[in-house]
């Protein structure tokens, strides 16, 4: 038998989300596609039986109980099943619900011609009957199509490790039985089980059912990785450093599984709403059905006859009435907001933050690993005696043994210093100055001013670059002689300064960076981006303080609106709490992103906050749009019905007609949100 949802009820699919969406997954994707194919199997041979009924009534001229008999058959064909939901509703204390009012409606349709001087209404039965299916036809394929747009996250769930253990060689074990620090071998074309650190081989991953990004992510040896990307190219051997449970994929997997517990404002109302609605409507109809006959009953127009009259009118109203568009559509669009939004690598811990983000007008950000990649580089290389590529490659030389991250961005920025030959002597690092050293023949010290001063090399600063100075000097005919400096900083993010110019297209009114970073490199930064105030040297408790006050100006403005703050999720953990609405970059090397936000953004690109925003302000126009649509039409088709002016076709449309513009209207929420 076809499942069934009560609209009505606080049992709502969407409203509610009981079902896990990691327990049998594929398998129950699989059998909402056999009860659309069922479904539609009915709704022909409904149609076929319906038409051959039509036939015999025009051909033979049978008694009323025999003609109720010809169209009983396809009308038990098309509404065994919700016949069957309103009993079990009525048994179950939710007898308000769309099934109830459908079956009452179309029953009572059966029934009005053996009224006298009634006509009959038999065929108008089946067809409501008919057209309420085919509405929950297309509900169900909107409803398809939304959770693939969320489930499409349970593909970056693995299946199996290939485990590697001592005396038994390489075992196939379920994800969840992986120990820390065991060996996992990941073949070509299958999926990481678990977070750990490459430490054999080299390869390329897809990450685009994590991050909603196309191009592959190169890692070697030593490089992190994280479960549910897929590896592309060569077998790597990866030691596992979180257990499933704590692996970024469980994280995520149950993130989406309870996306729906948090209802935004418009689906609280309707779910109120209906619960309010549906007894009064059902209420109304019988007053429409019983009082006016007495108050019109004349020697003209006997009591009979104004009965049937008022009785096909209150049938009418409870078809018009049912509220199905507005509790299925509403919540079917938060959730299809949901699924768009990760495919495009955001992920939203519940449509109530749809609401907080479309009514953004102050973003605050964090400076490391948000605005800026938190990673030093290279920036200028300002020489003195010798050209630039020389000055590289003494520095680079240099600071070949040390861990430091300057370091590694000297070396990063003269990358043929490891192959070049040059043999590297005499290695001296001077603490809180730098480091001396003889590279083939030459005396070198890089370091800080301090140390220029402790050798005695004459050094100028650097007066146009704001960042990390390293100073190097060289011996020349027994004397340090000052060779010129390079300007190390933490890189602003390509697009940093592009999501700041989209927020401000999008109505954002305030741009605010927090950094307890110095303060002429939170004012480079601030400048380059274009960011409206910013705030350095900042300790998180000083943040926390700084998020109280944008949070009281903000509803102290003559326009109240919310504060949201976009942080790495680690340091900034108690102001994404704070904020009204936290969102989180990186979420894939940060476990405190995905614990601590409500909007987590699966890569490092800022724009991300923007199109979050978009998303949002787009996933609310369209349930609006669909609760305007939907009570308009019924009103007025509610309004004919009483008047008398209203036909069963008219109350189809404006039921099971709205239902499927409605759905269809909402299933917009699914789109490319890129493209946004």
């Amino acid at each position: 038998m076809i499942e069934k949802k009560h609209c009505c009820s606080e049992s709502s699919e969407f409203s509610e989300h009981s079902e896990p969406l990691e327990s049998s997954e594929h398998s129950r994707h699989s059998h909402h596609h056999h009860e659309l194919r069922e479904k539609i199997v009915l709704i022909v041979l409904t149609v076929v039986l319906l038409l051959a009924a039509v036939w015999i009534e025009r051909s033979f001229a049978l008694p009323m109980w025999q003609l109720l008999l010809v169209y009983l058959v396809p009308y038990l064909v098309i509404g065994h099943d919700t016949l069957k939901e309103a009993v079990e509703g009525l048994v179950h204390g939710d007898a308000f619900n769309e099934h109830f009012l459908m079956s009452v409606a179309t029953i009572g349709a059966l029934c009005i011609g053996f009224l006298p001087g009634a006509d009959t209404e038999f065929a108008e039965a089946v067809f409501v009957m008919l057209f309420f299916q085919i509405g929950e036809l297309f509900e169900g394929y909107a409803e398809g199509k939304s959770r693939e747009g969320i489930a499409h996250l349970m593909d970056i769930r693995p299946d199996v490790a290939h485990v590697l253990r001592e005396g038994a060689g390489m075992q196939d074990v379920a994800p969840e039985q992986v120990a820390v620090g065991e060996i996992i071998v990941v073949r070509p074309g299958e999926k990481i089980p678990l977070d750990g650190i490459v430490v054999e081989g080299n390869t390329s991953l897809n990450t685009v059912a994590l991050t909603g990004e196309s191009l592959p992510r190169e890692v070697a040896e030593g490089d992190e990785v994280v479960s549910g990307c897929v590896n592309l190219n060569k077998l790597i051997k990866v030691r596992a450093r979180k257990s499933y449970g704590e692996s970024t994929v469980s994280k995520i997997i149950s993130l989406v599984e309870h996306a729906g517990e948090r209802k935004s404002r418009s689906e609280a109302f309707i779910t109120r709403f209906a619960r309010v609605y549906t007894p009064v409507v059902v209420l109304a109809a019988v007053a429409i059905a019983i009082v006016p006959p007495f108050l019109l009953t004349s020697h003209l127009s006997p009591l009979t006859s104004q009965f049937s009259t008022w009785l096909y009118r209150a049938l009418l109203f409870l078809v018009v009435s049912c509220p199905c568009a507005l509790v299925i559509s509403v919540p079917l669009t938060f959730f299809g907001g949901i699924g768009g939004a990760s495919r495009s690598g955001i992920l939203v811990k519940g449509s109530s933050f749809f609401d907080v983000l479309s009514q953004l007008g102050t973003v605050v950000f964090d400076k490391t690993g948000t605005l800026t990649y938190g990673q030093f580089a290279v920036e200028a290389v300002h020489p003195d005696m010798m050209d630039e590529h020389e000055l590289l490659h003494l520095a680079a030389h240099v600071e070949h043994f040390t861990t430091h991250p300057i370091g590694a961005a000297l070396r990063d920025a003269f990358p043929d210093e490891a192959a070049d030959g040059c043999q590297v002597s005499d290695v001296e690092e001077v603490a809180g100055q730098g480091i001396r050293a003889r590279v083939a023949d030459r005396e070198v010290c890089v370091g800080n001013a301090k140390m220029m001063e402790t050798v005695g090399a004459k050094w100028h600063d650097c007066k146009h670059d704001v960042g990390t100075i390293i100073h190097v000097a060289v011996v020349v005919d027994g004397q340090w002689t000052y060779a010129g400096h390079i300007v190390i900083n933490d890189r602003v993010k390509a697009d940093s300064a592009e999501a700041i110019a989209q927020l401000h297209q999008l109505g954002v009114r305030r741009t605010v960076m927090l950094t307890g970073d110095r303060q002429e490199v939170a004012c480079d930064v601030a400048k380059r981006l274009g960011l409206s105030e910013y705030h350095s040297g900042l300790m998180p408790a000083d943040k926390v303080a700084h998020m109280e006050r944008l949070l009281s100006e903000a509803r102290t403005e003559d326009t109240a609106h919310y504060v949201a703050f976009v942080g790495d999720g680690i340091n900034d953990a108690p102001v994404l709490a704070r904020a009204d609405v936290g969102i989180a970059m990186g979420g894939l090397g940060s476990d405190a992103a995905i614990e601590a936000a409500d909007v987590v953004l699966m890569d490092d690109q800022p724009t991300k906050v923007a199109l979050a925003v978009r998303i949002a302000r787009r996933t609310l126009s369209i349930a609006r749009q669909n609760v305007v649509f939907a009570i308009g039409v019924k009103l007025a088709v509610l309004g004919l019905a009483v008047l008398g002016l209203a036909t069963m076709w008219m109350a189809v449309f404006a039921d099971v007609g709205v239902t499927v513009l409605a759905v269809f209207n909402a299933m917009r929420a699914l789109r490319n949100q890129e493209t946004l």
